[in-house]
Parts: structure tokens; sequence; C-alpha cells
């Protein structure tokens, strides 16, 4: 997958293990990146920015010392 593609919410929800509910809610937090308008009813997140929010955060691994 290239970081510039733009991905829809399916999409997203796989990549990151979260349910569309959760996605919006860290969104309306502004822990979420914001999606892009693809169209009047259509939005998408771009990659980078998805991939970007997702090695940010913390795992198991690293909070275990």
């Amino acid at each position: 997958m290239s970081n510039d593609q733009i991905l829809r919410r399916p999409k997203v929800e796989s990549i990151v293990g979260l349910s569309r509910s959760t996605i919006y809610e860290l969104m309306a937090q502004g822990s979420f990146p914001r999606p892009i308008k693809l169209g009047p009813r259509a939005v998408g997140w771009r990659e980078r920015d998805v991939l970007a929010w997702l090695a940010a955060r913390p795992t198991a691994d690293r909070n275990t010392q």
C-alpha cells in the first residue's frame, strides 16, 4: 500500500482495530486524524495519517518495564 492512498472507513477500522463509534469518539476528542471530504456524503482518511496515529499509540510491550 502506498502512504498516499485515501482509505474509506471500513479499511480504517480494520487497520486500527477500532469500531466506527470509537473512531468518531476519538475524533471528537481530537485524538484521531480528521477525515477529508471526498464528496457530499463521503469521507476518507489519508493512509499516512492513520499509520502515523497507529505508530504513535502506546503498546503493552512499551508500557511494561
